[in-house]
């Protein structure tokens, strides 16, 4: 089976500019657990997933340091410290994405995608065929699928 037989291909968008209220009430209304932001050219520019939401009512600790004699050693990048806070802070989709964004192809296969989802811990992956977003598949849409095919076998089997 292909990822184009379960993705679907009415995807819930959003643009840079999108406000981060406006994404959390389109995945409230739709129950979806991520919207691609895409640019004029409908490519994939970042995700925004529950998760990014959700780091916004996380603590953000301050930047960790060792301590050295009378100094103190940053252990991370003070850019790395600004992206944190801003990722938690942003009120726009560009501000909260993720911008290394996961995706497949429609015509690979169902096993790379869940080897890919599983690996690489990401959920919903964008479908993107020649550089434009075409359909979107997520954990529920594979849990959908093994459910219809379990319902189809074992209405032939025999009791």
């Amino acid at each position: 089976m292909k990822v184009r037989d379960v993705m679907t291909v009415d995807v819930l968008t959003a643009d840079p500019e999108t406000t981060v209220n406006r994404i959390a009430q389109l995945m409230n209304s739709r129950a979806v657990s991520g919207i691609p932001v895409i640019d004029g050219t409908s490519r994939v520019i970042g995700m925004v997933t529950e998760l990014d939401l959700i780091v916004r009512n996380t603590r953000l600790d301050p930047p960790a340091f060792f301590q050295f004699l009378d100094g103190r050693i940053p252990l991370e990048t003070p850019g790395h410290y600004r992206k944190k806070l801003q990722h938690m802070l942003g009120t726009r989709a560009t501000e909260v994405m993720t911008e290394t964004v996961v995706t497949i192809g429609p015509d690979a296969e169902i096993e790379e995608l869940a080897t890919l989802m599983v690996e690489r811990r990401v959920n919903p992956v964008p479908v993107v065929e020649n550089g434009a977003l075409v359909g979107i598949v997520s954990r529920a849409d594979l849990i959908r699928m093994m459910s219809r095919e379990l319902e189809a076998d074992s209405e032939v089997a025999p009791d």
